[in-house]
């Protein structure tokens, strides 16, 4: 072969053997680029160039920035993948009595189980999934998200229905719940089979065996439906599997830490838990559209109308030093946690209704999986976490680190992420053009006023 011919194979080597350095990395600011084009110019970054990091609480608590869907082009995607039921879903209602019915329905079911109840339902929800891996005696190579996600479709199956979850329609909460947040993060298209197969069984149910709790008296019965599969048996699951995952993961990567707590009381643990939600905070950019101006001292107001596009990874890292450190340490003091934490939003504007007992349900299923195993993983650990937590669990009993397998481990997903990336960045597109195209939310607000509302499923 002659020079030429070398010079042009060895540059190609190169090529394909930097792509998991560069590829993946210029795919997602891409994609980034494309879900930010979505509301054009009227997308008000929050913290941002015209709302600092400072002002993010106050604008965000502000009474006008109360609007959730009806105006916002970005209200479409996020409808696109919510369907079916975002009209009812409780982050997605606009002020109203209709949100304060299922507010208030919200509240009385989570409130149903004590502390100790709670606690009960979430270890043995967990020793229950862990029983039905396949011998206690061998390393099992898991996904984490895809682990959690039985644990909580028993969990609040049984905090809404007050019995527990018999299998086959725990199997429907989790093919519901896994195709939303693949699609959500664009690793795959909706089946919208799954969502309605859990649909069928929620209107079956309610027809002849509803919840103590009665439901919002102000949604129909198939909205009843809906409301229950969005705010329970999809954020609810998905949220909670994605917040142990990233716990889970948090301690399979740092090692130190995960012996620590072996030799600490369990305040430690919560410490743990809320350095991983500052780090992973659950929601990426929460959009709310403004229904009167916002008055600031010395800028100028904003306007009504506006959608403020609050970024909450953004926010908690300004709040931090060293941000990018993972150490739970920070949190044992006043002065040292972090100014700008925020992982269940902001009191004055509908915070997460699970914030007063997440962060113990999460110790009580991570304490029942570090009872059984030890966590080992060499995966790259991100916020999205598209790769859904690929981790070894290793029996106590078993002292051994298992290198080899942790090194193929570590390559493996160094590699996944090359066509990983490719895939949200074709698939993201398509559902950004597909949720414009049908318009869901634009078409809601739009029919709404003038007759039915529209039928809002989708397409697969």
């Amino acid at each position: 072969m002659s020079a030429p011919g070398w010079l042009l194979a060895a540059a190609a080597v190169a090529l394909v053997a930097s792509l998991p350095y560069w590829l993946p990395k210029s795919v997602v600011a891409l994609r980034v680029r494309i879900f930010a084009r979505v509301n054009g110019e009227e997308g008000i970054s929050a913290p941002g160039r015209e709302v600092p990091a400072e002002e993010f609480r106050q604008v965000y608590g502000h009474p006008a920035a109360n609007g959730r869907s009806r105006g916002a082009a970005l209200s479409d995607l996020f409808w696109y993948w919510l369907s079916p039921g975002p009209e009812v879903h409780q982050e997605h209602l606009e002020p109203g009595p209709r949100y304060d019915d299922v507010a208030r329905t919200t509240r009385h079911i989570l409130a149903g189980p004590s502390r100790a109840e709670w606690t009960e339902l979430v270890g043995r929800c967990t020793g229950r999934v862990l029983d039905e891996l396949d011998g206690d005696e061998r390393v099992h190579r898991v996904r984490l998200r895809d682990l959690m996600m039985p644990v909580w479709a028993e969990v609040y199956h049984e905090v809404v229905f007050r019995e527990p979850c018999p299998r086959p329609v725990r199997d429907l909460i989790v093919g519901n719940a896994d195709d939303v947040v693949s699609a959500l993060k664009c690793t795959r298209l909706r089946h919208m089979d799954r969502r309605t197969h859990l649909t069928a069984y929620l209107r079956e149910r309610l027809a002849h065996d509803p919840p103590p709790v009665p439901l919002p008296a102000l949604l129909t019965e198939p909205e009843r439906a809906y409301y229950l599969q969005g705010t329970f048996f999809n954020t609810a699951v998905v949220q909670m599997s994605e917040a142990m995952a990233h716990l889970l993961l948090a301690l399979a990567t740092h090692q130190d830490v995960q012996e620590r707590l072996t030799s600490t009381d369990g305040d430690y643990l919560d410490h743990v838990v809320d350095e991983t939600l500052q780090h992973f905070p659950l929601f990426g950019v929460a959009h709310r559209i403004t229904t009167a101006e916002i008055p600031r001292a010395g800028r100028p107001a904003i306007p009504s109308g506006s959608v403020l596009l609050f970024n909450y990874p953004e926010y908690q890292r300004s709040g931090t030093t060293e941000a990018e450190r993972f150490d739970p340490d920070r949190w044992l003091s006043k002065d040292t946690r972090p100014t700008a934490s925020i992982p269940f939003g902001v009191t004055a504007n509908r915070p997460c209704p699970a914030r007063g007992f997440a962060v113990l349900t999460m110790r009580v299923a991570a304490e029942e999986v570090l009872r059984r195993f030890r966590l080992e993983s060499a995966v790259e650990h991100t916020r999205s976490l598209p790769n859904r937590g690929p981790c070894l669990l290793v029996p106590r009993t078993d002292p051994r680190r298992p290198r080899l397998r942790l090194a193929a481990m570590r390559l493996a997903d160094h590699w996944a992420n090359v066509p990983r990336s490719l895939t949200q960045l074709v698939l993201g597109t398509y559902m950004v053009w597909d949720a414009r195209r049908q318009g869901l939310c634009r078409r809601y607000f739009a029919e709404s006023s003038g007759g039915p509302s529209p039928s809002v499923v989708g397409s697969r």
